[in-house]
């Protein structure tokens, strides 16, 4: 960015100006000043301190026939605000091209968040890493500037009258992300970046604060918040005593990645960490992340990571109840209401009760509360406070009202066990119904759609547009005595190779989210005397959400031998190689109404499954109103269309440390279906059974 801006001090107390528009654009009354600033204590609206629960929902992660009900849960659950980021490569999929239209409807979902009584945290980035490929910046972009795409966001809520003294929800917005993780990769040029990122988010004017999380130098009068899993215990407060304690991301559970077994959260865990950061460090704000973590459509999920988002959240990934988490929070954001008064005015004080013990206490002229922590995860001790005598469990926080009374225990869970089952309404067992196509495999190196004497990376060849590159190359086999012993050696950057040989089969590798670095794939191959063709059908499995220079990562082959025997390997990364960028089945885009009809589908046996292989089928739509999952887990790995829609990656086959797969059911929204004749599109990679889909 090319140069700093100078930065307005702030004042003991923060007011941000209400924007000037007409009342009738912005559905107020003549005469309400609406107004958002904030003090060392908490957000302030119309110049009352208050305290926020809020919850974390993507509206690009659902569909907007969800969003009512989905909303009217975080409500009942005790929420105030919803909190979303925004998606740029979504919106602007193509430089200076623009998609807000259906699930991308960011206006329509924060109105249906504010018809429905709460507030909205905007969280516009633009980078905002989420597990979403390339961490929401769109593949153009590169070190383009993001100024453009942010006052375009802001112009477009301003123009809707959503920012708060405008009449609308939003009250406070994000800039940036968790950029101090990486700001050391950009020397001095990271400091600088960050007070230009912040000004010229402060001068767009939009009468709410704005935060940055994880970026502990936050520039005046921007609020440095907290992401974490403990924030009451690793959060360095606010860098100014004129700033609240904001909590940006308080994790439920955590992001499911193939090849791992599902990780859930206690909700014992999250209620003590969110009563500690209100006890500690008077906070007064905290978002869960995910409230809804819903379903990663389209292929934006980032590397390794599963379609299904936060299914553990207190909603799951269809939308339903997780109890008793829902319920326990609730029960939690209703005693804390209640004693809101000292908490948001009193005076502070805290010390020990023991070891491992300590009393947080906040008091009123009218009230008083307190918070009694037990770190001790084995122990029950007893203690007394203010001559009354405490049972604390187990690593728990007592929320005490009054100062007198027990209101609620972190470690209590009153709210009854839930429980979610599935239940098979369809088979699609019928041979007869599927069809399949094989994907070709390109043999020869000159009908390819281009051709260099070098190996290119991925991401630049296919621009993101797909998964799947393929690297031909042509070599010249000479036998040295009998029975020689042929070995294929492919390093790779990507997350998959597949390796065929004259057309035929030699095996594959993969690597996993854990373990960076090549993927190497040696096969014992049989050649013959003469040209043979090596086909190498590199693979991603989404696009890295985070990290400094993105822009420089590869993940493309680096290296191709081949080894006779004893002799000396052929490096063959200088030859003449022929690139085809995806598939052929995507390129005319079988999945669609025209592009089923653009190929020549065949009937399949009841035995013979082969890789790369695209199969069809109708369905119907089951009755009732439950949530629908397609379980595929049968099948091996590749991506799955119901009528157009991408209902995303698949990875069955990559089984967890427990032997089962990381996901196996993949979310169908009730809004993708037809009331009859639904299509049902998807490519096959390592050579599943779709007899056995349900």
């Amino acid at each position: 960015m090319s140069r700093s801006m100078a930065l307005v001090a702030a004042a003991a107390l923060i007011v941000l100006a209400a924007l000037r528009t007409s009342p009738a654009a912005a559905g107020i009354q003549r005469g309400v000043r609406r107004e958002v600033s904030y003090d060392g204590r908490a957000l302030i609206l119309d110049g009352r301190r208050r305290m926020l629960f809020s919850g974390e929902m993507h509206y690009t992660r659902s569909t907007p026939e969800m969003w009512p009900t989905l909303i009217a849960k975080a409500k009942e659950g005790g929420l105030d605000v919803v909190q979303t980021y925004v998606f740029w490569n979504v919106h602007e999929p193509v430089k200076g091209q623009y998609n807000f239209l259906g699930r991308y409807d960011l206006v329509k979902f924060i109105k249906e968040i504010q018809a429905q009584g709460l507030y909205v945290s905007l969280r516009i980035g633009p980078f905002i890493e989420a597990e979403w490929k390339y961490g929401g910046f769109p593949f153009w972009l590169h070190d383009q500037h993001m100024q453009r795409f942010v006052t375009r966001i802001v112009n477009m809520m301003k123009h809707e009258g959503l920012y708060y003294p405008q009449g609308g929800p939003i009250i406070i917005s994000q800039i940036e992300n968790e950029y101090q993780m990486l700001q050391p990769a950009f020397g001095s040029s990271g400091p600088r970046y960050i007070h230009w990122a912040a000004s010229m988010a402060v001068n767009l004017q939009t009468g709410v604060p704005w935060m940055m999380c994880k970026q502990d130098n936050a520039p005046d009068p921007v609020i440095n918040s907290c992401n974490g899993l403990t924030c009451g215990e690793t959060f360095v407060g606010p860098n100014s005593p004129n700033k609240p304690a904001l909590w940006t991301e308080n994790w439920t559970s955590r992001f499911l990645t193939y090849g791992s077994d599902t990780q859930l959260r206690s909700p014992e865990d999250i209620a003590f960490t969110v009563a500690l950061f209100l006890a500690r460090k008077k906070g007064s704000f905290v978002n869960y992340y995910m409230y809804h973590g819903g379903t990663n459509f389209g292929r934006f999920a980032s590397s390794y990571v599963t379609t299904s988002y936060y299914d553990g959240a207190p909603l799951d990934e269809y939308g339903l109840i997780w109890q008793p988490t829902w319920g326990h929070l609730r029960e939690l954001h209703a005693a804390v209401k209640q004693s809101s008064e000292p908490l948001l005015f009193g005076k502070y004080s805290s010390f020990l009760l023991g070891q491992e013990q300590e009393a947080h206490v906040f008091e009123s002229e009218l009230k008083c509360v307190a918070f009694l922590v037990n770190f001790d995860k084995s122990q029950m001790p007893k203690v007394t406070f203010r001559h009354l005598s405490f049972q604390l469990a187990p690593k728990s926080i007592s929320i005490i009202s009054d100062c007198r009374s027990v209101v609620y225990e972190t470690a209590k869970v009153k709210t009854q066990h839930g429980s979610r089952t599935d239940e098979v309404v369809q088979s699609l067992s019928d041979i007869n119904t599927w069809r399949a196509f094989k994907e070709p495999i390109p043999l020869e190196v000159k009908k390819a759609m281009y051709t260099t004497s070098q190996l290119l990376d991925q991401l630049s060849a296919t621009k993101d547009e797909t998964d799947y590159l393929w690297y031909i190359v042509s070599h010249d086999y000479r036998a040295i005595g009998d029975d020689q012993l042929v070995l294929l050696n492919v390093e790779s950057r990507a997350h998959m190779v597949h390796a065929f040989v004259n057309n035929q089969y030699v095996g594959s590798v993969h690597g996993s989210h854990d373990e960076g670095g090549n993927i190497i794939l040696k096969a014992r191959i049989s050649l013959m005397e003469g040209q043979n063709t090596i086909s190498l059908l590199n693979v991603m499995v989404g696009s890295p959400d985070s990290g400094a220079h993105m822009e420089r990562r590869v993940f493309g082959i680096r290296k191709v031998a081949v080894q006779n025997g004893k002799q000396p390997q052929q490096v063959l990364n200088n030859r003449l190689w022929g690139y085809q960028v995806g598939l052929l089945g995507e390129r005319n885009r079988i999945y669609t109404r025209v592009g089923l009809n653009s190929i020549e589908w065949e009937t399949i046996n009841d035995t013979t499954y082969h890789p790369l292989t695209w199969y069809k089928t109708k369905f119907a739509t089951p009755a009732g109103n439950d949530a629908v999952a397609l379980n595929l887990a049968g099948m091996g790995k590749g991506e799955v269309w119901i009528n157009v829609e991408s209902i995303e990656r698949y990875w069955v086959s990559f089984k967890a440390p427990s032997g089962n797969p990381s996901q196996s059911l993949f979310h169908i929204p009730r809004h993708f279906l037809k009331p009859q004749g639904n299509t049902l599109v998807l490519f096959e990679e390592m050579g599943g059974n779709p007899k056995q889909i349900t």
